[in-house]
């Protein structure tokens, strides 16, 4: 249990181990229970502490508005009480699975698992919840004090403590954490640049009209940011600590602290040890089963079908993924009916910018800016073959909840309907022919 120092006894065999205890892991553990589930369920982590939101990290936490206290999900009570054992401050580093009685490991679920302390963890279920890691930078310097990550709950408070004392920021990645990090430095004070490699920012997530909108936001905040362009070294003093980055066109920008942040790579050598077939991620089905149909997969770590189409294989980095495809893997691993997975809803707070997305844009061919992007208060609605597909609403609460209404309902927002702010989308949320509305 946690915080608990006396020998912790193996995990009981016969139940489900859930490697990883990040938002997906506790998610499926919790699902388990609330589907009937009344077996052992084992949540094993690397980091020492209980199950935490990340999203604050980048936004609330840097910023100073919230303090660690409000970023467990759960109370410390809640594991025992849920008959969850919670192993914290444990990396498993082998698993071995049993055969099916012909020293075939096809279809294998069961097994034991090792951790790097030796502790033996006994399954008869197993699930890889297990994240992303963020990517580094291979440049000189990359080692110095003052560069760096922002992933986890130790990465937030060291950034934090470094930017209170700050005076230039220099921050390497123009996506969502890169942009939280810049706003929440510029909201202290602090002279802030972004560096970004892309020809525009955000360019994974968002089309081109919402990265121009952001490109001039940030600047009107104060932000410099530098588009195609890219970091080669850092420099540092005598006592190892940063100075400054130097860019591809020879420029040094003096810099007290460097916030990368060039995306996440799922974590996949458990899964590959385990033969699992991984590309960009653990490879899932709908069911979040791997390739290995007696083991399940959730969260950051996966690429999966398109969760709207069907149609290829995406990874979503986002909290309402995580929840949903763990409550499947839970389904799943229990032989449980599958249920409709909700529409893909994703956000992002940029000091006052308040950017949230429903749906995946990712297909389009033609786009509706409703408002008035100066007015930095606007929607995107993305289209293809006339079907509405996703919208990006910046500080626009009511158009995001009517789209990612209409996209859950199966109904239709006309295009030339949209484009007019003065009418209400959801007054023109109209049924689609092949749309089967709830009753």
């Amino acid at each position: 249990m946690v915080g608990d120092e006396r020998p912790v006894p193996e995990a009981a065999a016969g139940g489900t181990l859930i490697v990883g205890a990040s938002q997906a892991g506790l998610q499926l553990a919790v699902s388990l229970r609330q589907l009937g589930d009344s077996s052992p369920i084992t949540l094993v982590g690397e980091e020492p502490y209980a199950p935490y939101q990340r999203p604050p990290l980048s936004k609330e936490y840097l910023s100073g508005a919230s303090d660690l206290t409000s970023v467990d999900f759960r109370a410390p009570g809640f594991y025992e009480e849920s008959g969850i054992d919670l192993v914290v401050g444990e990396r498993v580093t082998g698993v071995t699975l049993s055969g099916n009685g012909n020293g075939s490991m096809a279809g294998a679920g069961s097994g034991v698992a090792l951790t790097a302390s030796g502790r033996r963890l006994p399954f008869a279920r197993l699930a890889l919840t297990v994240g992303a890691a963020p990517r580094r930078l291979a440049v000189p310097g990359a080692e110095l004090a003052g560069v760096c990550l922002l992933r986890d709950r130790d990465d937030a408070v060291r950034l934090r403590a470094r930017l209170h004392d700050a005076a230039r920021v220099v921050v390497v990645g123009g996506g969502f954490i890169g942009l939280e990090a810049a706003a929440a430095a510029r909201g202290l004070g602090k002279e802030v640049t972004v560096v970004e490699s892309a020809a525009r920012l955000m360019g994974r997530a968002v089309a081109e009209v919402l990265s121009a909108f952001y490109l001039a936001a940030h600047r009107r905040r104060g932000t410099r940011v530098l588009l195609s362009t890219t970091v080669t070294a850092f420099t540092g003093d005598r006592d190892g600590r940063v100075t400054g980055v130097r860019l591809d066109d020879g420029t040094l920008l003096p810099a007290d602290l460097v916030v990368v942040g060039v995306g996440a790579a799922p974590r996949t050598e458990l899964a590959r040890a385990l033969g699992l077939v991984c590309e960009d991620g653990i490879v899932v089905d709908v069911d979040a089963r791997t390739s290995n149909p007696a083991i399940c997969a959730a969260g950051d770590c996966t690429t999966q079908p398109h969760p709207m189409t069907g149609e290829g294989r995406v990874r979503l980095e986002s909290v309402q993924n995580a929840v949903a495809q763990a409550h499947t893997a839970a389904a799943t691993l229990l032989g449980a009916p599958r249920q409709a997975r909700p529409v893909p809803w994703f956000w992002s707070h940029q000091g006052d910018l308040k950017l949230q997305i429903a749906g995946l844009a990712i297909g389009h061919d033609d786009h509706v800016v409703r408002g008035d992007p100066d007015s930095e208060r606007f929607c995107v609605l993305y289209y293809r073959g006339g079907t509405l597909l996703a919208a990006d609403a910046v500080n626009s609460p009511a158009d995001y909840m009517a789209v990612r209404t209409a996209l859950t309902r199966g109904v239709a927002v006309p295009r030339e309907a949209a484009a007019d702010p003065g009418v209400p989308l959801k007054s023109v949320l109209t049924a689609r022919p092949d749309a089967v509305l709830p009753t």
